[in-house]
Formats: C-alpha cells, structure tokens, sequence
C-alpha cells in the first residue's frame, strides 16, 4: 500500500500512508487511537475506497469495492468491533451466506453442525456451535469472528485488536493459531495497543501516527520504549505500581450470598470508599456476570448488595444509579453509548434530571458546559461536541462513556475491562484518572484480563474462577503466578467447600 489517502468530514484519516506485509510473517501494525491503522487497513479490506494510493496483491494491482471482493482475492479481517447476528448461533454466524444445502434449497443443519465443529477443532476454540451469539460473552464473540475470517482460508489475516477481551491463557490459545498460520505461508497484520505482544507474536513492527506511517522495523530491533516514544512523542506514566494511598475502612458497598444460576455462586465481598477493587478470573468465571447483577442488568436468584450499611433494593440499572452504583460495561457500543447521538448527549444522557428545568426543559448552556470539560480533561478527540459518536475512535468512545458516569457522579463504579480497545497513551490517561477518582473517595471495581493492569491499580484482588471466589490477595500479596493459580483451581474450589460441607456435617474440622 502505498501513497494511500483518506479523508472523512472534518478529518484527514490518512495522509500519504505505506504498508506492506510479506507472506508467512505477522507484521504489528499500531498507534493511538486515530493514527488511523484501523482505517487503512478497513481501506485494505474493501470496507472503505481510498481517495488516493495504490494497492498491490502479489504484484498487481487492485482496488476492493467491497469487503466480499476483497475476501474473494484471499484479504480477511477480523473487526475490533463486533459483527455478528445476535440472534443466530455460532455455525449460523460463521457460514452466513455459505450454509451447505439439499437438493439445493434447504440447509443441511447436519453438515453445518459438521463442518463447524472441524473448524472450532482445528482452531482449538471451545464453543458450542449451536449457541447463539446474543448469549456469548465479548471474549467468545471474537473468537466466533476469528473462526468466520478463517474459515475463507485468507491469504492475508488482518486482526485488528483480537486479544482486547482475552484472558493470557487465550491469547495464548490465539497466538498458536497466528503462528500454525504463519508456517502455512498467510501474511498477519496484528493490530494492538498490548506492546509486550510484539515481542512474541511480530516479526515486523510499523508504528503510525496522525495518519502518517511514521516506521517500521523488525521486532528485534526496536524495544517498548522505542515504540512508545515513536507512538505518542511524550513520556507516560511508569510501569511501576501507582496505588493511591490507603483506603478508609469505611464499607460504601457489602456484598453477602450474590448467585445466579451457575455464572455466579454464593459471592460475598466489601468494598471501601477511596479503593480500587480489582476482580480477576478466566473467561467463564462470572466476572461481567457479577458487575451485571450489582447494576441490576439481571435478576439475581439469591444474595444482599448493601449501600452504606443498608439494603439496596436492586432490581433495575435505574434503581442502581439511585443508589450510587455506575457500571462501564465491557461492550461499549451495546450497553453504554446511543451511537446515533452526539458527544454532549452522551456525556449527560444518564443525568438529565441534574439539568432539567422547568417544564422539563433542559438546560443546554450547562450541559454544554460539562461536556466540553469532559471532553478537555478526559483528551476526547472529536471536532466538536455534535459529532455523532458512532464516528469516534474505539478508545474515544470508551472515554465518552467514562465521562457519562462522571457526570452521574456515582459514588460507587464498576469499570468492566476499562482499557479494551485503547491505545497506550489513552490507557495511562485512564490509569491516572482511576487513580484520581480513588483518592477523592470513590469506591471502584475494576474488572480486567491485563493483569499487569490488575497488579498495578488494586488494593485488593479478589479472584473469581466458574462463578466463585477462589480468593482474595492484597497489594502486596499479589503476583501473576498467585492470581493464576487460584482462577484456574476449580477443583481446590470445589474440594474446599466439599470439606466445609462434610465438616458442618459431622461436626469437625476440615482440612
């Protein structure tokens, strides 16, 4: 891809952009938030035309009008954000468009199911194929995605932030299927903002910024703060723990006996105003189910959520948001912003009644007042407060949804993977933001898959693995190897609580 140009009202997305990617190598493409990776590489795969530029396949020239045109030259993309149709299941997704058929008309459900399970088999990708995708999880949606793009067999994989909602364990699982792909000869572009994968997975690495390709190097050559000085042009925050200072030992949120179905069990914790709460755990574990059910996203089946020492009445987000409990949901685009407004109405739309007047009239001035302060302090990039969101980048979207719980001014925040999808300049600008909120005394939970980002931020680490707590470390006491170890021993779970329930019986101890 060379010269490659690229313009959408009111921004220059690119400006004279080169790539190139080499058959069996995985080529890193990465950039804050609006370098416009994602965009040149949406141009690559036909879901936008490039307004100047030339692009080369083997040798000769193309040109993609549409995405189907560019999977039909072997170009395959895996979104960040997700596309699937919620109401059909994991084979349906996958083969859309290509079911096998009888007698040339009806699906042949058998064959779906068939060739599915080979597929899922060879990636080593545990889903049921005929789940529907509205009852995934984010993480298992992309790998649902994952297996759809490969299933046209591409000659070039364009991945753009594909380990955002993945545990190390699947990323792992992801980065062996990169590599058995690269053995085959296809050509990777591997978009992320997770630097310390580079060294791992990338054999090339080409940085962007402002829409300007501004290097590329081979992996070995550069280190992180190379790559990070190339990205931004500014130092960010260490990579040392940055704890605010101790928390009270006032308990804004109790938690006693929490339970739905199998997804959550028996789950009981406190939480102190001016802590960050960091809740780990494998994917299944009942992380996202548990921060749904203290919003009252869903209906709990047993347990207590107590506000100040007093029973909250949970039943709905509405009643959640009375009680002074915010939750930033992992998906963004399905539960935290309307993508058909604009940036100010996002930013108040959870408040309104602060700016009601009389006869429900809203007062503009200082909505307007609020979102622009927003938009100052958290580095909102966008032309102006009526932008329609849906225009923003991913990490400019999330930012939007953290400024809307800042105006609600909850006492209590749920951050559900806060840094999915954001660049290494945005995600120092979140940290410091958690931070600060901690200190002027809110009480945060913190849910994330990075856990460097877990050991950096939390007070306390309280582990979650199939639906329980398998235990609870403090600052000091956490470690990767520890965290690890207690999401993936189910069976010590199980077996601990086999001997409390023995012991209760017969009246002895349990060891």
């Amino acid at each position: 891809m060379t010269g490659i140009d690229q313009r959408f009202p009111g921004v220059h997305a690119l400006d004279q952009a080169h790539f190139e990617l080499r058959s069996g190598e995985v080529h890193a493409l990465v950039g804050e938030n609006g370098a416009g990776k994602s965009t040149i590489m949406k141009v690559l795969a036909g879901v936008y035309p490039a307004d100047a530029g030339r692009i080369e396949l083997e040798g000769h020239e193309v040109t993609f009008g549409t995405p189907r045109e560019a999977l039909a030259a072997g170009i395959g993309m895996v979104h960040q954000e997700l596309n699937l149709v919620p109401r059909l299941t994991v084979a349906q997704n996958i083969w859309i468009g290509r079911e096998p058929r009888r007698l040339g008309a009806f699906v042949d459900d058998a064959e779906l199911g068939r060739r599915t399970a080979a597929l899922l088999e060879r990636l080593n990708i545990a889903l049921d194929p005929t789940a529907r995708a509205d009852g995934l999880t984010v993480a298992k949606q992309q790998m649902v995605e994952i297996a759809r793009t490969i299933s046209y067999r591409p000659r070039v994989l364009i991945m753009d932030e594909p380990t955002a909602a993945l545990t190390d364990t699947e990323i792992a699982e992801l980065f062996r299927i990169v590599r058995q792909l690269r053995a085959e000869g296809v050509g990777v572009v591997h978009i992320s903002h997770r630097l310390e994968e580079l060294a791992e997975i990338a054999d090339r690495v080409t940085v962007m910024r402002d829409g300007h390709t501004v290097a590329t190097h081979a992996a070995g050559d550069v280190s992180t703060d190379d790559v990070i000085r190339l990205l931004v042009g500014r130092t960010l925050l260490g990579s040392g723990p940055e704890l605010p200072e101790r928390p009270s030992t006032d308990v804004v949120l109790a938690v006693r006996g929490l339970s739905r179905g199998r997804a959550v069990r028996d789950v009981s914790f406190d939480l102190h105003r001016g802590e960050i709460l960091g809740v780990a755990g494998l994917m299944g574990a009942g992380r996202t189910e548990l921060a749904r059910l203290l919003f009252g996203a869903d209906r709990r089946d047993a347990g207590t959520i107590l506000v100040h020492g007093r029973e909250a009445g949970i039943a709905s987000p509405r009643q959640a948001v009375r009680a002074g409990i915010a939750y930033l949901s992992e998906d963004r685009k399905r539960f935290g912003l309307a993508l058909g407004m604009d940036v100010e109405s996002n930013l108040v739309h959870a408040s309104l009644g602060r700016f009601s007047r009389r006869l429900g009239w809203i007062d503009r001035a200082a909505t307007r007042e609020v979102a622009r302060n927003h938009v100052k302090n958290l580095r909102i990039k966008t032309p102006g407060l009526g932008r329609a969101v849906r225009s923003l980048s991913g990490g400019n979207q999330q930012k939007v949804v953290v400024g809307k719980w800042l105006t609600a001014d909850c006492e209590v925040l749920i951050f559900d993977e806060p840094t999915r999808g954001i660049d290494v300049g945005a995600k120092s600008e979140i940290y410091a933001l958690l931070n600060d909120l901690a200190r002027r005394g809110r009480a945060i939970i913190m849910i994330s898959s990075e856990l460097p980002e877990i050991l950096r931020l939390s007070h306390r680490v309280l582990v979650l693995c199939e639906g329980r707590v398998a235990g609870e470390l403090t600052a000091a006491e956490a470690t990767q190897e520890k965290i690890m170890s207690l999401a993936t021993q189910r069976t010590a779970v199980v077996h601990a609580r086999a001997g409390t329930e023995e012991a209760a019986a017969t009246g002895g101890d349990a060891t």
